[in-house]
């Protein structure tokens, strides 16, 4: 019973060896861009080390200045939207 099961888990292509499974398994040569090691450096001076298909990248904001994850980031009301909202509706 164990046996069965397991037969069904795995892949068609695991318990029958075709040309077919190969082919589908193995990454086509010269289609796939370098992978390497690179630099990522943010406008604040930070710098990051990754994997990428291209060198030395640079961005303007990264996690460390971001507002959103600094908790710096301010609630703009444009234009008293919410005290309008507040007043219409009665909320105090």
């Amino acid at each position: 019973m164990l046996q069965f099961t397991l037969r069904l888990v795995t892949p068609a292509c695991a318990v029958l060896k075709t040309a077919y499974c190969e082919e589908f398994f193995t990454m086509k040569s010269g289609i796939h861009p370098d992978y390497q090691p690179t630099t990522i450096r943010c406008a604040c001076g930070a710098v990051y080390e990754t994997g990428s298909t291209k060198q030395n990248i640079t961005v303007e904001i990264c996690a460390k200045c971001h507002p959103f994850y600094t908790g710096k980031q301010k609630l703009v009301d444009t234009s008293g939207r919410v005290d309008k909202f507040n007043r219409k509706y009665g909320i105090q």
